[in-house]
């Protein structure tokens, strides 16, 4: 059986760790400790993706978020 897990791209340009990146990632880590989301995403820290304007910016799966918070990304984290 395959355990299917989502990628999730943070970026680390200079103007997302500004907006916050950083602290995002921290909570992402910290949210996805929790028994049901357990090993269901990995984190992987990108270098700038291009899109300062819109910081801070995470890719979860195929699905770009822009100026986010964590809930945004945990909503798309938990979508199949």
């Amino acid at each position: 059986m395959k355990h299917k897990r989502k990628l999730v791209f943070i970026c680390n340009g200079s103007d997302c760790k500004k907006s916050g990146a950083k602290k995002l990632y921290k909570e992402l880590k910290g949210a996805t400790d929790e028994p049901s989301l357990r090993g269901s995403c990995k984190f992987i820290k990108t270098k700038c993706m291009d899109m300062c304007k819109t910081a801070p910016n995470i890719i979860v799966g195929d699905h770009f978020c822009k100026k986010t918070s964590v809930e945004k990304v945990l909503t798309e984290i938990k979508k199949s």
